[in-house]
Order: C-alpha cells, then structure tokens, then sequence
C-alpha cells in the first residue's frame, strides 16, 4: 500500500467504501446485515517485511510501490506494531557500520506479538559463517537490553536459529486469555486486535453443540478458541511446522479436547468419502465423532468442488474467507442447501481494498 494513503481521517469513509463493494459483490444472497469488525487505525500489523538497500554506507528499509514498481524508503511505517517501529530504527542503526552483518543482506522480516515479544529474519545472498554467527550473538545480547527478542539467519539453503525461531503471543477472546506459539515463516494472523474480535465472533456466532470439524487449521487460532464450546474438536493441517505450533499450543491451554491430524483438506474429504485409507488415521475413530459443525478457514484459492460437497452435508457451516470472489463461487453452491444466518466482514488490512470475511451457514430444513 502506498504510504501517503494511510490517513486514520479517512479510515471510516475507506472502511464504508470497501463494505459497499461487499454489498454490491454478495446481493444475489439477499444479506439483511453485516457485522462489521474495525481495525486499529496504525499500528495494527504485527508481520511486517522489508527489502534492504544500501548506498554507501547508508542501509535502509524499503518496500515497491505496488503501481510504479518504484522502490520507496521506509523510514517510519505507520501500520507497524509499535514494537516494530521502535526495532526498525534501532537494528539499522546496529546493522550500518557492521560490515559483516549488512554484507549482502537484502531483506528482514518482522514477526512481533500483544505480548511484547519479537522475531526477526535476516535474509542474505551469502552463507552464514562462525563469523557471521558470533556477531548476530553479540547484536542480540546488545538488543536484549531493550527487547525481548530473537534472531533468525537465512540464506539459501540453510536456516540459523539464534535460541528461538517462534514467539509466544497472548491473545484475549471474551475475557479470557489464550496462548499461542507463532513460529518464524509460518502463517500467523497479521492483525492480532481483528484476530482477537474475529475468535470472538466466531465462538457466539449461533448455539453450537456436539462436536466441531475443521479443516485448515493453522496453528490452531480457531480451535483453541471454539473448543469449549464443543464436546469435541477434529482438526486437519497439512504444514509440519503449524501442526507442531497446534500441539504445543493445546498443551500450553490445557485442552484436552481438541486433536490435530496432519492432512490436507483434501486428503480428509477423500478419507472421508472412503476413497483412500491413510495411515495418519489409523488411530483416529471417526465415528466416535458426532460432527454437526465443520469450521474452514481456506487459502485464497477457496474450498475446491469436492470439499464444497462434503462441507455441504454439514448442519452448521462456519466459513473464514480471505479472498471474497472464491467465498462467492462457494456460497453459490453452499445456499444450495444451507441458509446464510451470519454475515461479518473484518477489517485486517485497513487503507486496501481487502476485507476478510465470515459467514455462518444452517442447513435448510428437508
């Protein structure tokens, strides 16, 4: 997003523009209301990533202005965490004059948390020698003094963890408090206050009761969330590292109904549908579980024909969307056999023309 466009004057008259458009894109649903969950108006992103540029002896953060392709330096980012505001200045100034750090680095990435923690990725066309390694130790003991932070190096093929390549973050879903491991290069939330109204939402979107499917997972953002609100919890993953994150996180909650598989979505619908047996369910008994709720949460290529058929024979659909126009082709089919009961729309990226959104879904009556 262009700098100059992060105004906080307008973020209501951006917000309604973008609600509008929602609007227009889902009439053909004959929506009557749409819960609308604002963002904070700077500060909001918790992942940020830059580019690195060096002139001279200058080093600095820069991003492409997504028109002109143009590169723009980055002095101060206003959708940052304040966290990460206050880090971009101080690791620069430590990256400068120190030849051996800011040699061939060309981009860092930002991971920080509510709860004051902070990962950061040092990218580099090099590799990462005993050299290299001595010094990113000193410069965390030096950033230790301030933060409560840790490093990660990359380059290619290889992956230099300095103590830690996650952070635990807090977040607080209707009083209370859940813990989350967040692990560096792996899919987190961005917006941790929309996160937060988007766990709430979903946990009192209807009456829930029996037990709850999920597919997509994550690291269990959901899950944890919804699983007192349920006998049960089956959820299904395909990415190692997230997986690991949602076994750590259930224990870490002191759950003990929730239980993670490592498959994809259409793995599990094929599974299923008894197309294929998988050895990763040979300790899962599926029909002890009385699933009348199905949660997704897909990537923005949406839910494909076959799982759209299998989420469809579920009483109670719940749907997180992050790309509206394949939330549309699904619910085309979906209100085939289900009535839309909760439309909201969550603001994660403000001042872009990106809304997340969630949709409850009853089947109808036969």
């Amino acid at each position: 997003m262009p700098i100059r466009s992060i105004d906080p004057d307008n973020y209501h008259s951006l917000l309604s523009d973008k609600i509008d458009l929602i609007k227009d894109q889902f009439k053909q649903f004959d929506l009557t209301t749409i819960d609308t969950f604002e963002s904070p108006k700077l500060n909001y992103r918790m992942r940020c990533e830059f580019r690195v540029w060096h002139d001279g002896d200058d080093l600095f953060h820069i991003m492409f202005d997504q028109q002109t392709k143009e590169k723009v330096r980055i002095d101060h980012f206003p959708p940052a965490s304040l966290l990460i505001t206050e880090l971009m200045d101080d690791l620069l100034a430590e990256l400068r004059p120190n030849e051996i750090l800011r040699r061939k680095l060309f981009q860092i990435d930002y991971l920080s948390t509510l709860s004051g923690e902070v990962l950061v990725s040092l990218l580099y066309h090099k590799q990462l020698d005993d050299e290299w390694i001595a010094e990113c130790k000193a410069l965390k003991a030096r950033l230790e003094t301030k933060y409560k932070i840790n490093i990660v190096g990359r380059a290619r093929k290889l992956k230099v963890v300095l103590d830690n390549d996650f952070v635990i973050e807090h977040l607080n879903v209707d009083g209370k408090q859940y813990i989350y491991k967040q692990v560096e290069n792996s899919f987190t939330q961005p917006n941790a206050k929309v996160c937060e109204q988007m766990l709430s939402w979903a946990k009192n979107a209807i009456p829930y009761k029996g037990d709850l499917l999920e597919l997509y997972c994550g690291n269990g953002n959901f899950s944890l969330a919804l699983a007192d609100k349920f006998d049960k919890v089956l959820a299904t993953e395909i990415s190692k590292p997230s997986v690991a994150s949602a076994q750590y996180n259930i224990e870490v909650n002191n759950i003990d109904n929730v239980k993670i598989i490592r498959m994809s979505a259409e793995e599990f619908t094929e599974a299923m549908e008894g197309k294929r047996k998988f050895t990763r369910l040979k300790d899962i008994d599926l029909t002890s579980y009385n699933c009348e709720t199905i949660f997704v949460d897909p990537p923005r290529a949406g839910l494909d024909d076959d799982t759209v058929n299998m989420v469809a024979k579920y009483k109670h659909i719940i749907y997180i969307s992050c790309n509206p126009n394949t939330l549309h082709d699904n619910l085309t089919v979906l209100t085939k056999t289900h009535n839309i009961e909760k439309f909201a729309v969550f603001d994660q990226f403000p001042y872009t023309d990106h809304l997340e959104c969630g949709v409850v879904l009853t089947q109808k009556a036969l």
